[in-house]
């Protein structure tokens, strides 16, 4: 069923892109709530400045996030453009098949393909090109949506971290609570991972939980 509403945003993003963004916004709001008990041991935490410093730190990585793609894509396009311009100018048949073959080589894909075949690839690329013109392609409503969508999935990561304050009265439980979630979250996230990409997804749930635990550990060492 095709998303409706508000949910056909998400329809923009790729399913592997979005869980990077997902896993992005936890590993930030990990690192709030699990630096937090560094914080809690010696000052005594303060629950309020918590929940308002993982959500505005979320806020704030979302719309950068946000802004990064945009730039990305912008910056993509131009790329290909000037690909295009090049093998449209290119000396000889040669040079512009050596063009082709750097921007989109075939070693190192998934992909076990004859010489010959890769040439004809390039050919088809090739004619493509021959017979088209380059032309600049502007931000589209669904590059914009796509970005609106990278703000809401990594925003919206602050918010397993931040209900267990408002649920629970004690802090250190709250805290703990909160951990666990974020925690199973990672797994989840490694887990549909894997479901999208054709992986298997117990063994991806738990090396992403296992990575995210440890990049949480590099940013609460080096004070981020």
């Amino acid at each position: 069923m095709k998303p409706t509403g508000i949910f056909s945003i998400f329809e923009n993003l790729d399913p592997g892109d979005a869980l990077g963004e997902v896993l992005f916004g936890l590993i930030m709001a990990l690192t709030w709530t699990i630096g937090s008990r560094l914080v809690l041991r010696e000052e005594g935490l303060v629950v309020r400045d918590l929940v308002v410093a993982t959500i505005g730190c979320n806020l704030a990585w979302g719309i950068i996030d946000a802004v990064l793609f945009t730039l990305g894509t912008t910056f993509f396009r131009s790329r290909r453009l000037r690909l295009f311009r090049q093998v449209k100018t290119a000396r000889d048949e040669g040079a512009a098949l050596a063009v082709l073959a750097k921007e989109f080589p075939i070693e190192g894909t998934p992909l076990s393909a004859k010489p010959a075949d890769a040439e004809a690839l390039y050919r088809s690329l090739l004619a493509l090109t021959t017979r088209a013109e380059p032309v600049g392609v502007p931000l589209t409503r669904d590059d914009l949506s796509a970005a609106i969508a990278i703000f809401i999935l990594v925003s919206a990561t602050a918010l397993p971290a931040v209900v267990p304050f408002f649920l629970i009265d004690d802090a250190n439980r709250a805290l703990r609570a909160s951990n666990f979630l974020l925690i199973a979250l990672l797994f989840v996230t490694g887990y549909a991972w894997a479901r999208f990409s054709g992986g298997r997804p117990f063994y991806a749930g738990i090396t992403m939980t296992c990575l995210g635990l440890f990049l949480v550990a590099i940013a609460v060492a080096l004070g981020g």
